[in-house]
């Protein structure tokens, strides 16, 4: 089989963000789509544009920002969703209408109350729709890993008869393996007639584990296009995750004749962007960009690598975007110097104001801290496009006692719609202290479900990565916090998740399980 390309439709701005706690913003959706951009992402799915108001602006924010990646609106077959899909897309350079129905028994009984003809005539009449918006229509077959074969194939005929120029075949709840979607994918290739006249694309859960699997093993069964995410973000168990497929076909090219147009070197900075935004840690062994995944502490395998990297790695770190860490930065190093190591690191600030704001955060990081290592300095640009005038809490001063066979007291001023207030309050532990305190002035009758402390670099004066997740009447956020004072982090992790929960749009998403 002769080099054939792999399209790579990014979802992590629309499926990665019906994780529980992942809702992002306007600006911070703008900012993924303009990473995403830069890494050369074919297709970027920007969002359910009929869900709120706020998703139609972040979808059609998108759509006028970007423009050398397609821009992707998800619909169902319904008019008033392909119309406002239609109608966010307009100021695209490319635009694509991502229009679904589900076709299992289960859901075509249970959710949809249709008979398969039903299903099959809204199919039909839905694409016919979204091309008199654009050209590029993609059709969805939501829960084809647990649809009869045979209607599998009249549906996906009729589709592409009805003007889809892409088939999707969604493994909608992770049920499928590997050799089993494999086969699926080469029969529908086989047993469709008009198989020929659309490109066939694949989106994967990881309920099982295997969403990278199930995907690999359709692309070597004929998919054109692989459906995924930054980090494996998405609902349940996530999605397959978009390092780790671009990685697989670009190390394994013996048994993968393609490639994708994927510049590999932005994938680390988008890993760590997304998790920054989302409050989504990534974990220490995740494959590509977790923090381990190119570390040795095994005496065999370091002595190994010192004497060929090939002999326990098989891809540079630096295809990826690790670094090696070559220029130390601490205090005395200059503006210069800190611009070019984060443009080595991918990073070019829009303007000469937030270059100032991320230089200034730079040098109050290093009176603390010795050595300024590269994971600080992607914090440190994440912080940079914060705003925080348009948050309803600040933390101003928190002042903690703590001592041994003493309860913990913390004293905490925070700013509250632009007026100070102060509290006092004890508790289990100066982090639980600090905690009370907070909630003593803000009130907020939030749970705390999540309690999360990673360091981001080595060495004592290590900045702490807090992660927080806090949940009220059903709505949950995650909130993300730093400091070389695990206590200061862990309030700015708490204050990040209540100022999500203030702004956050009250989202009506129609009842759909996803693709």
């Amino acid at each position: 089989m002769s080099q054939e390309s792999l399209i790579i439709f990014d979802t992590t701005l629309r499926d990665g963000e019906q994780s529980p706690g992942a809702s992002m913003t306007l600006e911070e959706k703008v900012r993924i789509a303009k990473m995403l951009e830069k890494m050369k992402v074919d297709v970027i799915e920007a969002g359910f544009p009929v869900a709120s108001p706020g998703d139609f602006k972040a979808v059609k924010a998108v759509a006028d920002t970007i423009k050398d990646s397609t821009v992707c609106g998800l619909s169902r077959a319904l008019d008033k969703d392909i119309e406002a899909a239609g109608e966010a897309l307009k100021g695209a350079t490319a635009a694509r209408i991502h229009t679904f129905i589900a076709t299992s028994p289960i859901h075509m009984r249970e959710k949809l109350n249709m008979q398969p003809e039903q299903v099959l005539d809204h199919a039909v009449r839905a694409i016919k729709k979204a091309r008199q918006y654009v050209d590029d229509v993609e059709f969805s077959a939501e829960d084809a890993g647990r649809s009869e074969p045979e209607f599998l194939y009249r549906i996906v005929e009729a589709a592409i008869d009805a003007g889809a120029r892409t088939i999707n075949i969604p493994d909608t709840v992770g049920y499928t393996i590997p050799h089993q979607f494999g086969e699926l994918m080469k029969n529908l290739l086989e047993k469709v007639p008009n198989a020929d006249k659309a490109i066939f694309s694949v989106h994967c859960h990881n309920d099982l584990g295997l969403a990278v699997g199930n995907s690999l093993a359709a692309f070597l069964n004929g998919a054109r296009q692989i459906e995924c995410t930054i980090n494996g973000l998405g609902e349940r168990a996530g999605n397959a995750s978009l390092e780790e497929i671009v990685m697989a076909v670009r190390t394994r090219q013996d048994v993968f004749p393609c490639d994708t147009r994927i510049d590999a070197t932005h994938i680390v900075p988008t890993s760590r962007l997304v998790s920054r935004i989302t409050g989504f840690p990534v974990q220490p062994n995740k494959a590509v960009v977790g923090k381990n995944a190119f570390a040795h502490e095994s005496g065999i395998h370091q002595d190994g690598v010192i004497k060929s990297r090939e002999t326990y790695e098989i891809m540079r770190a630096q295809d990826v975007g690790w670094s090696d860490n070559k220029m130390v930065l601490g205090k005395h190093s200059g503006r210069n110097a800190f611009k070019t190591r984060l443009k080595e690191l991918g990073f070019v600030f829009d303007t000469d104001d937030q270059l100032n704001q991320a230089f200034q955060r730079f040098k109050n990081l290093a009176d603390r801290k010795h050595e300024i290592f590269d994971e600080d300095l992607l914090l440190i640009v994440s912080q940079t496009h914060e705003n925080p005038e348009e948050n309803t809490y600040e933390l101003i001063y928190s002042e903690v006692c703590s001592e041994t066979g003493e309860t913990p007291n913390a004293r905490v001023t925070l700013k509250i719609e632009g007026q100070e207030v102060t509290g006092s309050a004890s508790g289990s532990g100066p982090v639980d202290a600090v905690y009370q305190a907070i909630e003593l002035l803000v009130n907020s009758q939030t749970e705390l479900k999540l309690y999360s402390v990673n360091n981001i670099t080595r060495g004592t004066d290590s900045q702490g990565e807090v992660t927080v997740q806090l949940q009220k009447n059903g709505e949950m956020v995650y909130g993300h916090g730093a400091h070389t004072d695990i206590v200061i982090a862990s309030a700015r992790a708490y204050i990040d998740a209540l100022n999500k929960l203030s702004s956050m749009i009250k989202r009506s998403h129609p009842q759909y399980d996803g693709i």
